[in-house]
């Protein structure tokens, strides 16, 4: 196995929220330089790696971008109002610990709110909502939070970092979906095809899979994939009849999610993914999912329609600061799809 787990730890370690990902961009095209012919960074931010060949052409599609926050008022006091940006659980962000982007550069907060010793019996039945909370950055009052170059707009994201469990698992944040960018950079690596490969790190994702759209109407592939995490059913609190995929069984090939009102995977595209597998003794589990979608959906309905399919990492307690994943996995998942695009032209 290849360094999967530096390159997984450099890229989530790293910070870059929806509409902000240029610091992520930034590794992503050094990581991917040496495999491909050329690439670009479009008008809205996705980077285009092109392999040029003579066969079908691929997409390859990882968004880049995280959940995360964006300070939205200052108030007398310094203390920082902000809106989430991306699918936050509100109890995951109370008491976490911020890295806020300003004017300045890096700027450190933590996330508070009222403090239980002053509810009332009823307070402190109710989670505590986004709005209710605020970030301290130390700041004696707005004209000091100014000074640290704290403004309406400036980005912040969880401050921590990725670490080792034990049985070749690791934690960290936004796994989602940079797990998915290091199976498209590691897949690069190991792919030996005569298709025509566009590996794109997407921008904006989990705000609406925008740069996914964009990216795919301009590049108009003969077929694409697109990478992500996926919920397993192995932990407490869930049950596999809801959920079934675990960890350490290989890739979620995904049937359909959103109960149909994302992607509903073309069997061709079904055939090929699967085909590559079992040529190639590749374990996998097929997924169907009630919830979420991905860049899938958007690349799927573009132009008059691309068929499309979705590679996935089984992860938990995603949108978190301690998403979870077996490196394994990841493994498996790259070997996959660099097989499966070694074979495309025997379908597409």
């Amino acid at each position: 196995m290849s360094d999967l787990k530096g390159l997984l730890k450099k890229l989530s370690d790293a910070h870059g929220i929806s509409g902000y990902e240029g610091n992520i961009g930034t590794i992503v095209k050094k990581e991917m330089k040496p495999y491909v012919d050329k690439i670009k960074v479009d008008s809205i931010g996705n980077l285009i790696g092109t392999k040029k060949g003579k066969g079908p052409s691929v997409m390859i599609a990882a968004h880049m971008d995280e959940i995360g926050l964006m300070a939205k008022y200052v108030d007398y006091n310094g203390f920082i109002s902000f809106v989430c940006v991306g699918g936050w659980f509100d109890q995951t962000l109370l008491s976490q610990r911020v890295i806020l982007y300003g004017k300045n550069g890096p700027v450190v907060g933590v996330v508070g709110s009222k403090p239980p010793h002053r509810m009332d019996a009823e307070e402190r039945k109710k989670p505590i909502k986004t709005d209710d909370m605020f970030i301290d950055i130390g700041a004696k009052n707005r004209e000091d939070a100014e000074k640290m170059g704290i403004f309406p707009g400036a980005t912040a994201t969880i401050d921590i970092e990725m670490k080792e469990l034990t049985n070749n698992r690791v934690t960290g944040k936004a796994f989602d979906n940079r797990a998915g960018v290091v199976m498209m950079i590691e897949a690069l690596k190991r792919m030996d095809t005569d298709a025509t490969i566009y590996a794109v790190g997407t921008v904006q994702e989990e705000v609406g899979l925008k740069g996914a759209k964009t990216s795919a109407f301009g590049l108009d592939p003969d077929v694409a994939i697109a990478t992500d995490v996926t919920i397993p059913g192995d932990h407490p609190g869930i049950e596999m009849k809801d959920a079934p995929v675990e960890m350490d069984n290989g890739p979620g090939v995904t049937v359909l999610d959103s109960s149909g009102r994302g992607i509903i995977t073309p069997e061709p595209v079904l055939k090929w993914l699967c085909g590559a597998a079992d040529k190639n003794e590749i374990p996998y589990q097929l997924d169907v999912s009630s919830g979420g979608t991905t860049d899938a959906t958007a690349i799927f309905l573009t132009k008059s329609g691309i068929p499309t399919g979705v590679l996935s990492i089984p992860c938990r307690y995603i949108h978190s600061p301690v998403e979870l994943l077996s490196l394994d996995d990841l493994d498996k998942s790259a070997e996959l799809m660099a097989k499966a695009i070694d074979c495309v032209g025997d379908y597409f």
